[in-house]
């Protein structure tokens, strides 16, 4: 079964790539340099950023229309551009350690983790403890108690300095079973008995912070609280959570924290998030009006806004055609299916918690679908098919639902309904790695087109427990092992990881941060062919099972156009931007003409819009913040000549153009995936 949404919902940010500065000053038809530039390795942080509109404004020549307007009527715009980039302007490098590199961290963020559990107990006698391990940037602890606050969280702050200054030893302590839980009774701790009985190695472990405070624990610690900088530790939030991620059980108080070896990694770390918070895709999609989630239709479940359904279209469209140059058919299957449908392809067994419940039709029982694998064999089935018609690969934009709780949801990142860039390929066993290689390729060329470059590759392999003989899993790992490698690709290998089902390929896409994203992923299936009975006639007029093999590129769209959203801050490249042109009349008495501009423009296929009623500094204003591309400024003088003065917000003033040169110049930056 493809399983493909839920898999790396949230990014893995323990590779820094801090700050990216975007290409600011492009010449004119200057072929786009996506992703932005990039400073260093991807665990290198550069702490620096440019802002685009400040460049824009110390571009500019004193004196002209644009830049006049700019610098007399947007100078607070400008100043504080100035000032955030004053700020930052001053360049240093730190390479930020990870807890795969640096022991050291791992102990400190553990240790961390029991330190402030201490802090709790102190502070709240009553809190009763269950977890607390390191994450990939700091550490949390869960605890049965009132709610926190904000303000609860800088006493329990306080407290955790003060005990990492009196610098207690963290001390290893071997117990039997039977102490261990005697202990624990013995505190009233009915989390810890839980654990103690899910622990099945003997002795139990303890470790102690001096001989005020104790918790169950594998290790590993720093030697004493004196080991950890105070000033590298800051608790960042409260949430709930409930207790072994069950709705049925408690609901507790989550405290989330970081931790760092020095004061100057978290000040790298913080700037990080600041930046990663700049970028959010679910203020940005507010902010520039691209999507919303409506609470009277329901959480999970995403309203596309004009401008948000533009960036869509060109998304899909540039899909199908990249599909359909590469031999794919295109599907449009169903929404709903008979309930046996599911059984057959067992997701009612493995799967059924995900799924929403069935509506009773004539006696029959229907399911929203959650995945388009089942649907996809049924046309392949729809008729007889021979080795002569192999490869047969579909493809199909999908819109599937699963059931996820209110408190997972998480923007356009985990919704309840999305569309799946979904296909499929049914081909032979000495197909497997042509095909393979065939969707690399095709995989790496959408990626490219929006500005993804950089990936992290694994191959997952047989897990202990499979569906497939011995034989078909080793041919077919080799397949995807071979494809790999002719590609050129490094790649790592997940021992066991596989599916049940097949071996599979992952990748994960880079961000403009260094952050990175499950989308791209390659599935060979031995499972749905055999529960579907699905044959081909060989080259012996005997029935023979084909391979089948999932795979999708963009995962989803509307994870996909998240990511987007936060790799470029929501200012997307000339050719993706939902309107890329804007025209702004000085006065009104342009406006006509400027009508006339916006139609012809819209007739040779350039998105462009009319902004008038203001001032023309709160237009060119207002079209930055809203990371318009191109204005179209129009004047007495542009009329005369039948003119447009082009603003980019790349690159400043472009100069005054005839209106049909402007638009054989955008065309074909448009057709070219460049920049004005």
């Amino acid at each position: 079964m493809f399983v493909l949404h839920k898999m790396a919902m949230s990014p893995s940010l323990h590779s820094f790539s801090l700050f990216l500065a975007k290409s600011t000053s492009l010449p004119l038809l200057k072929p786009f340099q996506a992703p932005p530039r990039r400073f260093g390795s991807v665990s290198e942080l550069q702490l620096e950023t440019q802002d685009r509109t400040l460049r824009d404004y110390r571009g500019q020549k004193n004196g002209s229309l644009v830049s006049t307007a700019v610098a007399t009527e947007s100078g607070t715009l400008a100043q504080d551009d100035a000032a955030e980039f004053t700020q930052k302007e001053e360049t240093e490098r730190l390479v930020l350690p990870t807890n795969d590199s640096s022991e050291k961290l791992l102990r400190i963020r553990h240790t961390c983790a029991h330190v402030m559990a201490m802090a709790v107990q102190k502070l709240y006698p009553e809190a009763k403890v269950t977890i607390g391990p390191w994450l990939e940037n700091g550490f949390y602890y869960d605890f049965d108690m009132e709610p926190l606050t904000d303000k609860d969280l800088k006493k329990i702050k306080k407290e955790m300095d003060h005990i990492i200054g009196r610098n207690l030893p963290l001390i290893r302590e071997e117990v039997s079973r039977d102490e261990a839980q005697r202990r624990i009774m013995s505190v009233n701790e009915p989390y810890k008995i839980e654990i103690l009985e899910s622990i099945k190695e003997d002795p139990i472990t303890v470790y102690h912070i001096g001989d005020e405070w104790w918790d169950l624990c594998a290790g590993p610690h720093v030697e004493s609280t004196g080991n950890i900088d105070k000033k590298a530790v800051e608790l960042e939030s409260v949430a709930g959570a409930y207790w072994r991620g069950d709705e049925k059980k408690p609901m507790l108080q989550r405290i989330y924290g970081t931790a760092w070896e020095t004061k100057e990694q978290l000040k790298a770390y913080l700037n990080f998030k600041e930046e990663a918070k700049r970028r959010d895709h679910r203020r940005l999609g507010q902010d520039l009006d691209l999507f919303s989630i409506q609470d009277e239709a329901g959480g999970g479940l995403v309203f596309w806004h004009p401008k948000g359904a533009i960036v869509r279209h060109i998304i899909e469209d540039l899909w199908k055609k990249t599909h359909l140059g590469q031999g794919y058919n295109l599907l449009y299957t169903p929404h709903v299916a008979k309930a046996d449908l599911w059984k057959i392809s067992g997701h009612l067994d493995f799967y059924g918690e995900n799924m929403y419940d069935q509506m009773k039709i004539e006696d029959e029982h229907y399911q929203l679908r959650p995945m388009n694998c089942p649907y996809h064999i049924l046309v392949y089935k729809r008729k007889l098919n021979s080795y002569r018609d192999f490869p047969i690969r579909v493809a199909e934009l999908g819109t599937v639902y699963r059931y996820e709780l209110s408190g997972s949801l998480h923007g356009l990142f985990r919704v309840r309904g999305f569309t799946q860039d979904d296909a499929h390929i049914f081909c032979l066993e000495d197909q497997i790695k042509d095909e393979i290689r065939s969707v690399l390729d095709l995989t790496e060329e959408i990626l490219l087109q929006f500005g993804f470059s950089k990936y992290e590759v694994n191959l997952s392999t047989r897990p202990e427990k499979a569906v497939g003989g011995d034989d078909i899993w080793e041919k077919a790992t080799s397949a995807l092992r071979d494809a790999l490698d002719d590609k050129g690709w490094s790649y790592q290998i997940d021992e066991g990881g596989g599916a049940f089902y097949g071996p599979k390929i992952d990748l994960k896409i880079e961000d403009a941060l260094g952050r990175k994203w499950q989308c791209s992923t390659i599935q060979v299936d031995f499972n749905l062919p055999q529960r579907f009975d699905i044959t081909y006639v060989d080259s012996n007029s005997e029935k023979k099972r084909p391979i089948m093999i999932h795979r999708a590129v963009l995962g989803s769209l509307e994870r996909f156009f998240g990511v987007l959203i936060e790799h470029y801050a929501g200012d997307f490249p000339l050719w993706l931007s939902p309107t890329q042109v804007r025209v702004l009349p000085i006065t009104d008495t342009q406006l006509e003409f400027c009508n006339e501009v916006t139609r012809k423009l819209e007739r040779n296929g350039i998105r462009a819009e009319v902004c008038h009623g203001e001032r023309l500094p709160k237009l060119i204003r207002n079209a930055e913040k809203q990371k318009v591309p191109l204005m179209a400024v129009v004047g007495p003088k542009e009329v005369e000549s039948q003119s447009v003065t082009i603003r980019s917000r790349l690159s400043g003033e472009l100069g005054t153009f005839a209106i049909d040169d402007f638009i054989s110049r955008i065309k074909s930056a448009i057709q070219s995936i460049t920049s004005l």
